[in-house]
């Protein structure tokens, strides 16, 4: 691999423009298709075949489901009035006929309508209109978004507190806020420093926002035939700028060792690219299948989230491999800093093996059982909190906006569980009054506020029940309480019972979630042991490397739900509210971090395994791969940090809890696991760290550490690409 990769390096230094304009048509042609043919994402999850879903499904072809997106619009009468006083009703039946008439709008119910009343109480303070739309959930346009959030405005002027929140109002999650520029710019100042040339971490970062950009803007034209979820790009995004600035810092750090060690600039490349490019491939690799396993738990929306954040970490190495290298080839030896640049050709001596680094590795290496022990112990007690995880999928509007206050408003006027209400249905000979029955008995389950009778088709083979929950959409008693009706309703003889509704329907992938996770752990587990086996041709290291992501992963969940569930430090991050973690959260980090971890560990612990290929004992080759590869990895580690907590402070729950806990979980294990324990652990197990048994002789040498190219003549494509170069 690493002789092909250096031949790739080389053949786009030589044809360093052609390469770039193939970058850039393909960077201007996905723009131009994400404008043409991109979609709307969806920002409600399911499952095909639960049986919530199915329910809904079996609803809509019984009763008619409604076609559009909805928004509610409520009202609560001044204090010590109703909202039946003369004035006040006459108030409401004019925002109602005003809230008709806006653009796009089918319908406006009438709260005090005696077929279908909408307010609280016979004296009521508060009542609701639900406004109909004819453009379907996630269809309706910021224009028309904007038109009844200025309706609601000037009904306020009348005395009455009007609120609007419904699925018509939501506003797709976006991408380039302040906070995530923020994150940028922090990933290019460390570049900075870590280069000493603001030139080369410019060309770094952008060569990283090409790659995203290509693959954020595929994600977009995908909208366009299929229905992908709103969180899906922004995954996408994050994680593809992330891993794309990293993969191009460990070219371009070989490329300068590289250089200052003696070689030309075309040598340089080709080497460059076959030994750090080799990492590269084998780390975004592990990245690729983890993120690409996620369709192991048979979930088709984390399946697309997958393949789509897949797909731009491929793009991601791509743009290493090939751009990365022309760009390089292009700037010369404009790429070291000024006061290198006339030593370079006759060679650079070696590191000293002084610094803070280099001090680090040498009093952990020396106090490694105190070192091991201190990592392990801080890392296990930061995931006490993950032994009590609770998770959902039903999302809170933030805090303070007019939807929160709406949902507010209907909590105290109806009860909590008004904004999370179950449907029950009932199908078979006797549905009707099977339901009848039920509405008098189902109150007796915990948790039930009240259970009204609903529709039945002409000949009583079809009827729902309403159930109000007394708690609200994401309090556990929901959740038991739907588990509740179900073994409650599961032995009518002839009659088939189903519990539905939003509420359910996120209930259930929520427990498909949590049902997939331990199986997704051991895959990826498995997968890390394989990996790591081919990689390091070593038992134990991949042990050590497995197990400290099993320590990175409780930690990184555990100070998540510490933080989101029981709000520790929550001002730190702009937390609204506390509450269950979105379940989405704990499967894509596993996947996300198991990636982003075997990076970090194949870029330390091949240096050091190639140290010890060429004949150190095992502790100084600990101590001397540690010094070479550790600058680059903290470096790598900053950027990432830097980029996932650029999206904490503001956006939707999910990515910000996904954020959070991956940008914890860079910290937990680059600078604990990777800096700690790995080189206590191996310099603890000695010359056994590298042991392998012999019937496993016959696996296959990646040649990760690109050890191929010091025993091969040049190739004929990698001869210097001209005097320019230099």
């Amino acid at each position: 691999m690493a002789v092909l990769l250096s031949r790739l390096g080389a053949f786009s230094a030589r044809h360093r423009v052609p390469v770039l304009l193939v970058w850039l048509v393909l960077l201007l042609g996905g723009g131009a298709g994400a404008v043409t043919l991109g979609g709307e994402t969806a920002s409600s999850f399911s499952i095909p075949g639960q049986e919530s879903t199915i329910a809904l499904e079996r609803i809509g072809q019984e009763f008619g489901g409604a076609a559009g997106a909805t928004a509610r619009v409520v009202f609560e009468a001044p204090e010590g009035q109703t909202l039946a006083d003369p004035e006040n009703a006459a108030a409401v039946q004019a925002v109602v006929a005003d809230l008709a008439g806006l653009p796009g709008v089918v319908s406006a119910a009438d709260p005090f309508d005696p077929q279908n009343p909408a307010v609280n109480s016979a004296q009521p303070t508060v009542g609701y209109s639900t406004v109909t739309y004819d453009a379907g959930p996630g269809e309706v346009t910021p224009e028309q978004q904007d038109a009844l959030v200025a309706a609601v405005e000037d009904a306020r002027a009348g005395g009455l507190t009007v609120e609007v929140g419904g699925e018509a109002v939501q506003a797709p999650p976006h991408v380039g806020g302040p906070a995530e520029v923020i994150g940028v710019v922090i990933a290019l100042v460390v570049l900075a420093v870590t280069f000493g040339s603001l030139l080369v971490a410019g060309m770094n970062l952008l060569t990283a926002v090409v790659g995203v950009g290509i693959g954020v803007l595929g994600v977009t034209i995908a909208t366009g035939f299929t229905e992908l979820s709103s969180t899906t790009p922004i995954l996408a995004a994050m994680l593809g700028l992330a891993v794309g600035i990293d993969y191009a810092l460990f070219i371009i750090t070989r490329h300068r060792q590289e250089l200052r060690a003696g070689s030309d600039v075309p040598t340089a490349v080709a080497t460059a690219v076959g030994t750090a490019g080799s990492a590269v491939v084998t780390a975004g690799l592990t990245v690729v299948i983890a993120l690409a396993g996620l369709s192991v738990v048979g979930i088709p929306f984390l399946t697309q989230m997958g393949i789509a954040a897949a797909a731009t970490i491929v793009v991601a190495v791509l743009v290493a491999l090939t751009l990365v290298p022309a760009v390089l080839a292009l700037l010369g030896l404009r790429v070291l800093p000024r006061r290198q640049r006339a030593a370079a050709p006759g060679g650079a001596p070696a590191s000293s093996g002084r610094g803070v680094l280099a001090g680090w590795v040498a009093t952990v290496t020396r106090r490694r059982v105190l070192a091991l022990l201190a990592s392990v112990v801080a890392l296990g007690v930061v995931a006490i909190p993950f032994a009590s995880m609770q998770t959902t999928l039903v999302q809170d509007p933030p805090e303070g906006s007019t939807a929160a206050r709406a949902q507010a408003l209907l909590a105290e006027g109806f009860g909590a569980g008004f904004n999370g209400p179950l449907v029950v249905l009932f199908e078979g000979d006797g549905a009707a009054a099977a339901a009848q029955q039920a509405a008098g008995t189902v109150a007796e389950v915990g948790d039930v506020a009240r259970a009204v009778p609903g529709n039945a088709n002409a000949d009583g083979t079809a009827a729902t029940l309403n159930v109000i929950p007394e708690s609200g959409p994401a309090d556990p008693a929901t959740e038991q309480l739907v588990a509740d009706l179900r073994a409650q309703f599961g032995d009518l003889d002839g009659i088939e019972v189903s519990v539905t509704g939003q509420t359910a329907v996120s209930v259930d992938v929520a427990q498909a979630l949590d049902d997939a996770l331990p199986v997704y752990l051991v895959l990826v587990v498995g997968l890390a042991l394989v990996l790591l086996v081919l990689v390091f041709r070593s038992l134990l290291v991949p042990l050590v490397g497995v197990a400290g992501f099993l320590l990175t992963v409780g930690a990184s969940l555990g100070a998540t739900v510490a933080v989101f569930q029981w709000g520790w430090l929550g001002a730190v991050v702009n937390l609204e509210d506390t509450g269950p973690l979105i379940s989405l959260t704990p499967i894509l980090v596993i996947g996300i971090l198991f990636g982003l971890a075997m990076d970090y560990q194949i870029f330390l612990v091949s240096r050091m395994h190639e140290a010890h290929s060429a004949g150190s004992e095992p502790l100084p080759a600990i101590r001397t791969g540690f010094r070479q590869a550790a600058p680059v990895v903290v470096a790598a580690a900053l950027i990432m940090f830097s980029v996932f907590a650029g999206f904490v402070p503001a956006g939707e729950a999910t990515i910000k809890m996904i954020a959070f806990a991956l940008a914890m979980g860079i910290l937990f294990d680059a600078f604990v696991v990777r800096m700690v324990l790995v080189p206590a652990a191996l310099a603890l197990l000695g010359e056994r760290a590298w042991w392998l048994p012999r019937w496993l002789g016959w696996l296959p040498r990646l040649d990760v550490e690109g050890s191929a190219l010091e025993t091969r003549p040049p190739a004929a494509d990698e001869q210097p690409v001209g005097a320019g170069a230099r």
